[in-house]
Formats: C-alpha cells, structure tokens, sequence
C-alpha cells in the first residue's frame, strides 16, 4: 500500500484485500492462481507474406508465439479459431495476420471485425492504421458504430 495516498499499488495487495472481504468471500467457492508460464514461439509461417514478415520484423517481433502461429495455420485451411489468452498476449496477431494474408493475395478480399465496446474498436483500428502503413498497402478500413453519420 502506498503509504501517502492509502492506495492499493499492487495486483498482489489489491488480491489480498479482496480476500480479506466476507461480503466478497461469502460468495467464492474456489480461489485458484494459475502459475506463469515460460512463453512458447514458434518461427514466421513459410507462406507469411513478405510485407507482413517485413512488418514484423519493423515491431522487433522475430518470431510468433505458438497460439498465434497456430491461428494462422488453422485461418489459412479455412478452420475457426477461438483464441482465450490474457490481455497483451497477441490475440490480434492471430486474426490480422491471416486477414491481410488474404487481402495482400487477393484484393478483392473482405473482412469485417466486429468488437463489443467502441472503445476496443479505436484500439484496434488503431493497430489496423499502424500495420497497414507499415507493410505499405492500399488497404482501406473504416469503423460503423452508433455515432457513424447515416450517409456514411
């Protein structure tokens, strides 16, 4: 705890009084933690398309991680994939990859993401912008959402 402002600092501190809680506690039946685990990678696939190893390599990402890896494989043979890792682990790796994949092999291609806060959309909007110039396309991508004019 900090000990001018009174606030919680740490993940472990914040947990820790949660625990202390009866009127939180009452209502828990199991508390596990799951352990860290050493990341697993795995090489760029050999059909990556060049501007997006490219793209990569310009973010300083060398290698994927396995789960990203795994997507773009099961994306690429026309398979769904269902990605549950926690926030900052690559999950927007494991659908922007294949999609422009496609898009890179066949203009005419299409996608549309659909994401449940406005918020998270901008975010990876903003991911999309960042790529897209990086890898130097003519990639077009435009949000819809409540405050989208109706002419748009």
């Amino acid at each position: 705890m900090n000990r001018l402002t009174g606030k919680i600092n740490e993940l472990s501190e914040w947990l820790a009084h949660i625990r202390s809680m009866p009127e939180v506690m009452d209502h828990v039946t199991h508390w596990h933690t799951i352990p860290a685990r050493e990341a697993k990678y795995a090489d760029f696939p050999s059909d990556l398309h060049p501007k997006l190893r490219q793209m990569l390599l310009h973010k300083q990402i060398d290698r994927l991680y396995t789960h990203q890896a795994t997507a773009f494989a099961e994306i690429r043979q026309g398979n769904n994939v269902v990605a549950v890792t926690p926030t900052a682990s690559g999950k927007t790796l494991c659908y922007n990859l294949p999609v422009l994949q496609t898009i890179l092999e066949n203009d005419s291609a299409r996608a549309l993401y659909l994401f449940p806060t406005k918020a998270l959309a901008q975010d990876q909007l903003a991911e999309l912008y960042d790529t897209i110039d990086l890898i130097g396309a003519e990639i077009r991508t435009h949000t819809y959402d409540g405050d989208t004019p109706p002419t748009a």
